[in-house]
Formats: structure tokens, sequence, C-alpha cells
């Protein structure tokens, strides 16, 4: 996504008035509702004006820090470990006594490690811990198995409040595989830097925050070592996806039901934009569920660890894919020009980022690019901006086979409600269809809503009623175009009163930026539409599979047969490889 305005307002959490506010601006009294932080630390009740909309009322996730009704908050001294690490726990809570459970995720989720009667001490935030991390001491330290399993372990921290009702709240860490624990040929990797981008806990995130001189803005740097906002590591069953879920009807007015859904029950922001809960874990369970074998790192793996890659044959990433390093770019490029596969079955491929501290840093100015250090420096091929804007002028399609500011946005808010939520096919002949029956103009993945949120594609061409890539927008000539969609980044503009919006145009005007340097009328029409597609592209002795859209994995949870069996066909095609 895109950045839009940050502006700072009121948030109202309960109709409970405050008795005080803590110095994240959260109230502190003993209302027993999920209460957000409040930026620039204004009280929770405040007016809601009739121009008001969803960008006018952002908050973000963060400790309470009452000792009348304790909350329980933990994060881990890195986001991956061996079998045989210790991973070192740091816990803040008032609560006399907590609990932590490690839970292996996935199908069939399996404890691993539980610890009841912890003592519970209590360590204040800091207020810049959005960058700064939280700093905490130590609370209690695991030694992972010898033998663990390479996965997503999900962290359960537990305290009992004054009326018997439980606070609860998640983080994760991942089991690399080593030579000894490696049980696949196909290894997925998490797009953490995304999550990191959008979580927001301790005051700020890419996208929104109380950093800056005025304290309402988003930060360009941002901490590991902080709690995720809630939403992102685990969300109940049947949690609303940005998806227009059902079709809008007749001259009705944009909604942006997960936002909804957020503010009423004390959820991230972002809840719905990245994480673990929304988007991988679908593949995982699905992946399980059909005894496709993996093994799995993170981003930060891939960034600081390249070596991992050596032992496989192909690599899968899913979901909401928009945030990666140089490096980590140049070692997936590599690994394809070797003779590796990669599926990718995700959308927003968008901004560059830097990873520092070994990795317990990002660093990302994205439109504030001048500000970066590296700026105007022999580093600036490190700068952290679009990969197609003419700063860095490294488009994504020469690594994963599509653009991200070719797509952006459908199937939401203003944004085509009523598209198809499907792909159309054009090269039915291609081999990911082999076994599908689908045809020249068949559209699948409708049924479950399979293209929406964010999508990649390219600037494209008709020739005899099949698309190809211009290549004005840096694609490679090699790309197939198999399938695709339209997409905007721009909300559709009503007249009617009453109408709000949550980006409006601003995406469009940053990309018109990025991609031609101004926003004049003729660069802004041409930034306006995009596409997302379904793309093959040999690189080296290598291939990628691109489907760019964000919500590819929810055609697997809902079993929509044409994106299983796609799914199906680039995955053993890519691991039978000799």
């Amino acid at each position: 996504m895109s950045d839009a305005p940050d502006p700072a307002a009121p948030t109202p959490d309960s109709s409970t008035p405050p008795k005080r506010v803590n110095s994240f601006g959260q109230r502190a009294n003993g209302d027993r509702r999920s209460i957000r932080a409040i930026n620039m630390g204004q009280p929770s009740i405040g007016p809601m004006y009739a121009d008001s909309g969803w960008s006018d009322r952002r908050w973000y996730d963060g400790p309470r820090e009452d000792p009348s009704w304790p909350e329980v908050h933990t994060y881990t001294d890195a986001i991956s470990y061996d079998p045989g690490d210790t991973v070192t726990f740091h816990s803040s809570t008032y609560a006399p006594v907590w609990m932590l459970e490690v839970v292996l995720d996935g199908l069939e989720p399996q404890t691993v490690f539980k610890q009841d009667d912890l003592p519970g001490v209590f360590h204040a935030a800091p207020k810049d811990a959005y960058k700064a991390g939280c700093q905490w001491p130590e609370s209690l330290r695991w030694t992972i198995p010898a033998d663990a399993r390479s996965g997503f372990y999900k962290i359960i921290s537990t305290c009992i409040r004054p009326d018997g009702g439980r606070y609860v709240q998640h983080h994760f860490f991942v089991v690399r595989p080593t030579e000894k624990t490696q049980t696949a040929k196909l290894l997925m990797i998490l797009p953490t830097s995304t999550w990191m981008a959008y979580n927001d806990w301790g005051g700020a995130s890419s996208y929104i925050g109380v950093d800056g001189a005025d304290q309402n803005s988003s930060s360009p740097e941002l901490s590991l070592l902080r709690p995720w906002t809630r939403g992102m590591v685990w969300l109940p069953e049947g949690a609303p996806r940005i998806c227009a879920e059902p079709v809008p009807d007749p001259l009705t007015a944009p909604r942006y039901h997960p936002k909804d859904w957020a503010w009423s029950y004390g959820y991230g922001y972002f809840f719905a934009a990245s994480g673990w809960a929304q988007y991988d874990r679908h593949f995982v369970t699905w992946a399980e569920r059909e005894g496709i074998a993996f093994d799995m790192i993170t981003q930060t793996d891939l960034h600081y660890r390249p070596e991992i890659l050596d032992r496989y044959k192909a690599v899968v990433i899913v979901g909401h894919d928009e945030y990666w390093t140089h490096d980590m770019r140049t070692r997936i490029d590599r690994f394809v020009d070797e003779g590796g596969s990669l599926a990718r079955f995700g959308g927003n491929f968008m901004w560059q980022v830097r990873l520092e501290d070994n990795g317990t840093r990002q660093v990302c100015y994205k439109a504030r690019y001048a500000e970066d250090p590296v700026y105007g420096t022999d580093k600036q091929h490190l700068l952290t901006c679009a990969w197609e804007s003419k700063v860095v002028n490294w488009p994504g399609a020469t690594t994963v086979g599509v653009n991200g500011l070719q797509g952006i946005y459908a199937s939401w808010g203003g944004f085509a409600p009523r598209g198809s939520k499907g792909f159309t096919v054009y090269r039915e002949d291609h081999w990911v269809f082999e076994g599908t029956q689908l045809g020249y103009g068949d559209i699948f993945g409708a049924s479950a809503n399979i293209f929406s949120y964010e999508v990649d594609g390219l600037d494209y061409t008709f020739r005899y009623g099949l698309p190809y890539p211009t290549g004005e927008d840096g694609a490679p000539a090699s790309v197939s175009i198999l399938a695709m969609s339209p997409a905007l980044k721009v909300e559709s503009m009503f007249a009617e009163e009453g109408y709000r919006y949550y980006l409006g145009e601003s995406d469009m005007r940053g990309a018109s930026m990025s991609l031609y340097g101004d926003q004049s009328e003729e660069s802004l029409a041409k930034a306006r539409y995009g596409s997302g597609m379904l793309v093959h592209m040999p690189r080296g002795k290598g291939e990628v599979v691109t489907a760019g859209t964000c919500e590819w994995i929810m055609g697997l949870k809902r079993n929509e047969f044409f994106t299983s069996k796609i799914t199906r066909n680039v995955l053993k095609r890519f691991t039978d490889k000799t």
C-alpha cells in the first residue's frame, strides 16, 4: 500500500469517560474493552465531524499500563532460530502471575512448550518503542529441541484479570531448517518485512503513527524488538477480509468493513492488510492438507542467511508481499538464474527497505526518500523508495515478472468493488492450466474472491486478442501473460453527498510522482489504471510463476478448484525438477 496522509485525531473507543491518559494516550481506567492507543495522546472521547473519514480516525496498538486491569505483552530477541537455539522472551505485566505457551501452528497446532505461574513484572514501554524497541529485560528462556521441525511457532501469553477473565497476547518466531532437519524440496519464505512495515505496536508503522516533530507521522525506522499488533499473529475464524464481501448494492457508498470490525473488536488498524493470520497461515493449512511438504524461513533469513536456498529446488511466497531488501532480490535472482524456481502467489511488490542491527531494525523512507541518509551517496542503489521510481529504477518485473506500480487495487472500497474478483484466462494452453479445462476468456477464482486488495501487473498491449508486455515499465519480453484482470490506483469518486473515501486519489498521485516525476494531467492519466496478472517468466536456468494478487490464498482456503489445481501444477513442476 502506498502512503496516504497521516492525520492525528481522537479515536472513540468506549462510552465510558476516561479517568486519565497514559504516555501512549490510552485510557487507564477499569473498562474491560480492548483499548488502542490514541494519536497525539488525546482522550478517546471526541467529536465525529460530518466530513470525517477513515483516514482521520487512525489508531495504533499499545499497552494499557493500568495496574488495576492487567495485560501481558511479550516479544522475543529474534524473529527466527535454528533447532537447539535458546529463545529469550521479554515480557511486561502488572498481573502477579502469567502463563506462556509455544505452539507449532498449522493444520493441527501442537503445543511444544508451556509454563504456568510465571512471576509478573511490569516494565513501561518507551514512547518511541516503535523504532527503539521496548528494551525490557529477560523474563524467560527456552531451548528449542534439536530435532524441532521448521515452521511457525506461535507464542501465547496469558494473564488473569480481577474478574476472572483472561487477557491474551500473541507473538511468534520461526524455526529455520538445517541440513539435518530439512524435510522438503520446497522452501516457504514468509514476507516478514511487510509484516514489520504494518506493525504499529507502540506508536507507529510505515503508514501511521506519532513520529516526527508534530507526533503525527509514520516512522521510517521500525524495531523488531517489540510485540506484534493485535490480529497479525492470530485472528478468530470469520474475521473480515479487505475484499468487498458481499458485492455492494447499486448506488451505495463504499464500505470498509475490516475497519468497522477492527474498531468494534479492538484489533489493529491494518490487521487485514498483512500478517500470518490473515494470509500465510491459509497456505500452510492448505499445503499440509494436500500433503505438500515444505520448510520455512523469514525474509530476515533470506537477507542474512541466503545459503539456505542452496539446498532447495523451489521457493514459494504467498499473501501480501510488499517490502524487500536489495540483498533479498539479488539472492533470489541468483537462485533462479542457477536453476531454481520461484512460485509467488502474492501481490504488491513495491518498496525497497534496509535491514540494520542484525535485522532488528527496518528502514524505509518511501515518498520521503530525500531524507534517507543514503540519498545522493554512492549507496543510493539502497535508497528506500519504490522499485520502479526514477531514483531506484529496478523494476520488480525483472525478479517476479510483474510490477507493483502497474497494479495496486481491486475489489474493495471504491476500487472496482463490483469487479469479477477472478482472473480472465488468455493463454489456456500453458502448462499451469493443465487439467483445468479452462479456455480463453474463462474466469476462475471469482467464487473465492481471489482477485482483490492489492495486485501486481504490467504495462501491456493486445495483439490478435492476446496480451503482451510493452516493456516500457522494464518488464522482460520473455514474460508470458497467462491471465489478468483490471486494477486502478484511484477510488471512483461519486458526487452524492455523504460519500467518504479511504484513499481517494492519493496513490494515483504518488504513483505518478514515482513513475514520471510529476503530477501533470498527462502523467496522472498514465498512472490511473493498472492490472493484476498471472504470469510465467523464464530466467537463466530457472523460471518464475507469479499470481500477482494478495488474495490468491482464499482460493486455497475456500477450496476453489481452479486456484488449487493451478497451485498444485506449479509446485509439482517446480519440485519435480532434476
